[in-house]
């Protein structure tokens, strides 16, 4: 492995958690887009209308993906 281009991997939700709040705006943004159009009372509420909901699952995944491989350049493995 070459070391300069080799990057430490890290999961996701850790990546998540080192989001700058200009960061996290961008992506609250992005997923607001998705989701802006629901009614819900709490952040439980809103966890199972997206659950219950696979196209919503697909897109509200489809934004978090795109963000962090579009603007913070990282790579997305499934494991």
């Amino acid at each position: 492995m070459n070391p300069k281009t080799h990057r430490k991997f890290k999961p996701l939700p850790q990546i998540l958690m080192e989001l700058t709040p200009a960061q996290q705006q961008k992506l609250y943004n992005d997923v607001l887009a998705v989701i802006g159009n629901l009614h819900w009372t709490d952040a439980a509420h809103l966890i199972a209308l997206v659950k219950g909901d696979a196209t919503l699952q697909q897109q509200v995944t489809a934004a978090l993906l795109n963000y962090v491989s579009k603007e913070l350049r990282a790579e997305v493995r499934n494991r």
